[in-house]
């Protein structure tokens, strides 16, 4: 009776490189579960990817180890390869919001088990023009944050580098004259913040993408923050998003299957915590139950 195949990529650096200290015992539970287990361990941005990416047939489910970035990566080679393969994730980042949508254990050891025990649960994922977005296609306040967050300082100080970051941003709020296109509306002005989500967690928060979200619905979750005119509407604002109170005038929360956004000067977007470039025009849209994911 031949082994399964599995491609296991490790990003060390992600979080504190706990999986580095676990390496040993995650991968006795890979091969006490009768897998043959072939280990890469990325070396620079975008090797996930590639590896996803021209992975050849031989392997029956790729498991990744990472943050979000690191599960974004592979999941945008799984799917420019055009080929389905069932993805684990055990993950090893700083808020792991994806991982929370999931369900999947904060043990890696249990996320390990999870990886080759659990069950396929076929996920929505978000395309970006021409890329592809795990969880969070966003711009505006706090989106840079997490790009522009030095990889020492997350590892140190968790997700309270991204807080500390994100009041240092407050400071030089700007806002974009914006268009955005969905099914039957159009809704225009001046905006600081604008997120597209299938999670239920941003940036450690917990239903800040709203009630009821559903990962494999189709729909994509959309939120969208008018530029406030003083302090006060501003502590307005981030009360609502907290508390998510749909009564504040300067907040849109809506569903929707794909949406165009055009903006009269290019803006900075980030994808799953990275950069995602700058842009003057953006469509995204939701593509159902495009990845299968392993899950509790």
């Amino acid at each position: 009776m031949s082994k399964k195949k599995m491609l296991f990529i490790v990003n060390p650096l992600s979080g504190k490189g706990k999986v580095k200290e676990r390496l040993l015992g995650i991968l006795d539970i890979f091969i006490k579960n009768g897998y043959e287990v072939t280990v890469h361990v990325t070396q620079k941005r975008g090797d996930a990817l590639n590896v996803a990416r021209e992975r050849d047939d031989s392997y029956d489910r790729i498991v990744c180890s990472g943050g979000d970035g690191t599960l974004d990566e592979v999941v945008t080679g799984v799917v420019q390869s055009d080929r389905r393969i069932e993805i684990g994730y055990i993950p090893a980042g700083s808020t792991n919001d994806f991982a929370n949508s999931l369900c999947l254990p904060k043990s890696m050891k249990r996320s390990a088990e999870v990886a080759v025990k659990g069950k396929v649960f076929p996920c929505d994922i978000g395309v970006f023009n021409n890329s592809v977005f795990v969880y969070v296609a966003a711009f505006g306040m706090f989106t840079e944050v997490s790009y522009a967050t030095d990889q020492s300082l997350k590892n140190a100080l968790g997700h309270m580098a991204y807080v500390l970051k994100g009041v240092q941003s407050l400071t030089s709020v700007k806002a974009y004259d914006m268009r955005f296109e969905c099914d039957d509306q159009i809704i225009e002005g001046k905006f600081i913040y604008g997120m597209i989500t299938n999670s239920v967690s941003v940036g450690g928060f917990k239903k800040l993408t709203g009630k009821n979200v559903e990962l494999n619905d189709g729909k994509l979750e959309v939120t969208l923050v008018r530029q406030p005119e003083n302090l006060q509407d501003m502590n307005r604002i981030v009360t609502a998003l907290v508390e998510r109170n749909p009564n504040n005038e300067f907040i849109y929360w809506f569903k929707t299957s794909h949406i165009t956004i055009t903006a009269k000067e290019e803006i900075a977007w980030t994808l799953d915590g990275e950069f995602g470039g700058n842009h003057k025009e953006v469509k995204i849209e939701d593509r159902r139950e495009a990845i299968s994911m392993i899950v509790p």
